[in-house]
């Protein structure tokens, strides 16, 4: 039996930074994917080919601790995730089959974009499947955090995991990382989503990355010595910040402040997106980024010049920078009736300021994770 697994990517509309401090967070599930096609074998190795890197591991079931191919060598970085994920279900009393798979993709690799959430899922539906157990959808996302956070190292909140299962087409997603209650808002029928990859990959993204959220936890226990109800900064206010920001550092305020101020974006726009209010759902991503740019300092400079050239284009109503930062991609509402126009004008104009030639996708809110089975797999593959 062969079959196809298919994980989409992700992109964030709005609220940055915030799931790892149980804030909300409105992000789109987008029709770029990982597409994995397997079949089962009979014993307990899995064999993974990833041409993206020509590079083709083996790795046993009953020896994932090691984090060591069948050879005994050390595992190269991709294949973290798949080997994460088949220890976090045994973890968890799940079966998981050897099986032989290829990894197809057209997500940006480190762009912002979710490849390595999308990665996870994809497998953890395909175990899921062919292991015939029941798990709900927002159990396996916890799973998959779980693999990527203990296994992997990267210590990441749950909205990148549940986007990947939970996509909702032509909607985005509103996700209280704390209570996990969600619900799909549709996005406005005139308005175009476009991806803009800066084409930068800085390699201090996942040191950063786990870096802010211990600051985060630092400022919390700062202001819990005058707020002891708190548990997150999703329980401060903006008004709460200012009157106890003199317990906190200067660099540990700022990077609250950006935490702090999101998730009430997150709220406001929301409401916009309810309302149908796209221009001010726009403005709202303009604040994102430079609040990204000056408070919590994940942006660079090659993000700041596309969102400034976006923002100066006809149509474009928001933009920012997208995921973990640092480069990679971002984000821009477009009216339709400019769409074309404002990907031709970005890439040209962003390759004038930077010699970066820009990779800009237009993109649709999809649906989640899915697997095919032989039946269903004719024009599936490319």
């Amino acid at each position: 039996m062969s079959c196809l697994s298919i994980a989409p990517g992700r992109v964030n509309l709005l609220g940055e930074h915030v799931d790892y401090n149980e804030g909300a967070v409105l992000p789109v599930a987008i029709d770029r994917a990982v597409r994995l096609t397997a079949e089962p074998l009979l014993h307990h190795q899995v064999i993974v080919e990833a041409p993206a890197f020509n590079q083709e591991v083996v790795f046993d079931l009953c020896q994932l601790q090691e984090k060591r191919d069948a050879a005994g060598n050390p595992l190269p970085p991709w294949a973290l995730y798949p080997a994460g994920v088949a220890w976090a279900l045994q973890e968890h009393g799940l079966t998981v089959r050897g099986i032989r798979a290829k990894i197809l993709s057209d997500i940006p690799i480190g762009a912002g974009l979710s490849s390595s959430a999308a990665l996870e899922v994809s497998f953890a539906v395909l175990w899921q499947m062919l292991g015939g157990w029941s798990v709900d959808r927002m159990t396996l996302a916890r799973i998959c955090q779980e693999a990527e956070s203990q296994y992997v190292g990267m210590k990441c909140g749950l909205m990148d995991q549940f986007v990947c299962l939970h996509g909702v087409q032509g909607c985005a997603l509103y996700f209280d990382t704390r209570s996990l209650e969600w619900k799909a808002v549709a996005l406005p029928a005139d308005i175009a989503i476009v991806v803009a990859d800066s084409g930068v990959r800085h390699e201090l993204v996942g040191s950063a990355y786990n870096e802010r959220r211990a600051v985060c936890e630092q400022a919390v226990r700062l202001l819990q010595q005058e707020m002891p109800e708190i548990h997150a900064l999703r329980d401060v206010s903006p008004a709460d910040l200012s009157k106890h920001r003199h317990l906190l550092t200067e660099s540990i305020y700022r990077r609250a402040r950006h935490v702090v101020e999101e998730c009430v974006r997150v709220q406001q726009a929301l409401e916009c997106l309810i309302k149908g209010d796209a221009v001010a759902f726009g403005q709202l991503m303009f604040e994102g980024h430079a609040s990204q740019r000056d408070f919590y300092e994940v942006s660079c400079r090659e993000s700041d010049i596309l969102v400034e050239i976006g923002a100066s284009l006809p149509g474009c109503l928001g933009m920012r920078q997208t995921g973990g930062g640092f480069g990679g991609c971002s984000v821009a509402l477009v009216r339709e009736e400019h769409v074309y126009q404002f990907t031709s004008q970005l890439r040209d104009k962003y390759f004038q300021a930077t010699g970066i030639h820009s990779e800009v996708y237009l993109c649709r809110a999809s649906e989640g994770a899915r697997v095919l089975a032989d039946d269903q797999l004719s024009g599936q593959i490319s």
